[in-house]
């Protein structure tokens, strides 16, 4: 196995899809670290191959949250499972781990798998509302039809046909619901330290994308308000030549 095979035989063919080739390299490096440390091979092949530019995942808009709720009704699972992440701003590895138990005093605490950050994130109304509606049969609020708790990629999938069923693009993403309530803490008027003990970010500098695109926004509004009162002011609403005497013609 050679560097440019790994690229050309293994990667290349997924060239339109960058996570999945990402996704490829993580386990193949994975797989060739075991094989050195049992001492199968002595070098790593895919050294040196740059990972896959992954494109940024975009926030939902308000139309696409709007339409996603008209077609799953509260007491859905897939209502649930938006609703958490919506309202809580947690990663789906987090989301699909939530208990009953983690609910106490209007909070939900939320132990970070990525990170190991601990949170506790108040309980948004429409969340309360959601939750009173979702059956109370398992420990974990969120199972499969078989009554067991998902598993990480279960639970991808899981929400990824309830997005497509909902007729939204493929861009629509679940980590783009995180980014919604990023988007919608900043626009809110949330400080950057306010929005991190949400969403659990490490550096305030990630906090910060947030309030910086929701200043922006308010910011252009702001502009063309004021640029709008100039030009009425300029524009007199009686015309001078009905003042003074009118001049001989």
């Amino acid at each position: 196995m050679t560097r440019a095979g790994v690229q050309t035989k293994i990667l290349d063919p997924y060239a339109d899809r960058p996570g999945a080739a990402h996704a490829i390299l993580k386990m193949l490096r994975v797989l060739l670290a075991h094989g050195i440390s049992r001492g199968w091979i002595t070098f790593d092949p895919t050294a040196g191959i740059r990972r896959p530019k992954l494109g940024e995942v975009r926030s939902w808009t308000d139309a696409e949250i709007s339409q996603f709720e008209a077609r799953w009704p509260t007491g859905s699972k897939e209502r649930t499972a938006f609703a958490l992440h919506l309202f809580t701003g947690q990663r789906r590895s987090d989301v699909h781990r939530m208990t009953w138990g983690d609910i106490a005093d209007g909070e939900i605490q939320v132990v970070q798998q990525k990170t190991g950050e601990k949170l506790w994130v108040a309980m948004h109304r429409e969340l309360i509302a959601v939750l009173a509606a979702a059956p109370r049969e398992h420990v974990t609020i969120l199972n499969t039809a078989f009554g067991k708790p998902f598993t990480v990629a279960g639970f991808g999938n899981f929400l990824r046909s309830a997005i497509t069923t909902a007729g939204l693009p493929l861009d629509a993403q679940p980590h783009g619901l995180r980014k919604a309530a990023g988007r919608r803490l900043a626009e809110a008027g949330c400080t950057a330290n306010e929005i991190m003990s949400v969403l659990g970010h490490k550096s305030l500098a990630e906090a910060e994308r947030y309030t910086r695109d929701a200043d922006r926004r308010r910011l252009g509004k702001s502009a063309i308000t004021k640029l709008e009162g100039r030009t009425k002011n300029r524009n007199a609403q009686t015309a001078s030549g009905r003042f003074g005497k009118t001049p001989k013609t």
